[in-house]
């Protein structure tokens, strides 16, 4: 599968973060990944509705948010209306992902459902061939910069052989969010993995463009 390349703006410069946004696209990414983060769910706060829908205009690629909080459901049709492309919520934080991923698509969103690096991935089985992608979590959500945890390989080499066995390997896409660079990108997309979020390594790196290369390479 191709990979593709979804730049964190969580470690962006906030105070240039239009040209941000045009270097990341001018760099090869495919997406920007938006971090929600609301200091329940995860021990952090971020950003949220009004900051996507002002910098909505300053980038054409797929806007990929992540929510980080307890309440996804009452958030969908406010990303939705402000600009994301699709949504990814965490399957801890609802008892009906099913409603939710249809309420996703009633929106004309893609759909995701992520799970952190202690939750069984198994549980992510029987929405396969429902969501459009399911997000693992290669670090603890809640901040950037931290160091890959190896044994969330395993989590998604067994998500990619259940999406095969089921049919389902074209449909689904198997995002990664947490410590990817050139070391840990060859790493996931052999385990599975198609869509790598990456946020320092991208925005902090001298050549951008040299490092979204490496990261498909």
């Amino acid at each position: 599968m191709e990979t593709k390349i979804s730049a964190s703006i969580l470690s962006a410069d906030f105070g240039h973060l239009s040209d941000e946004l045009s270097r990341a696209e001018k760099s090869g990414c495919d997406m920007i990944h938006f971090d929600v983060m609301d200091g329940h769910f995860v021990p952090n706060i971020s950003y949220g509705v009004p900051v996507l829908k002002s910098i909505r205009k300053y980038s054409g690629l797929p806007f990929d948010v992540h929510l980080m909080i307890s309440d996804p459901n009452s958030y969908i049709e406010p990303f939705a209306n402000a600009g994301a492309d699709g949504i990814t919520f965490h399957l801890e934080a609802t008892a009906n992902p099913v409603g939710i991923i249809d309420k996703i698509h009633s929106l004309g969103l893609r759909a995701g459902v992520s799970v952190k690096p202690k939750t069984d991935v198994s549980l992510l089985y029987p929405l396969v061939g429902i969501m459009d992608m399911a997000l693992i979590m290669t670090v603890e959500p809640g901040f950037g910069g931290q160091g890959f945890i190896p044994e969330t390989l395993g989590k998604i080499k067994a998500l990619r052989e259940y999406a095969k066995a089921a049919k389902a390997a074209k449909a689904l896409d198997i995002e990664v969010d947490g410590g990817i660079s050139d070391i840990t990108a060859p790493l996931v997309r052999e385990a599975g993995a198609n869509v790598l979020v990456s946020g320092s390594y991208l925005f902090k790196a001298t050549d951008m463009a040299y490092n979204c290369k490496l990261l498909k390479d």
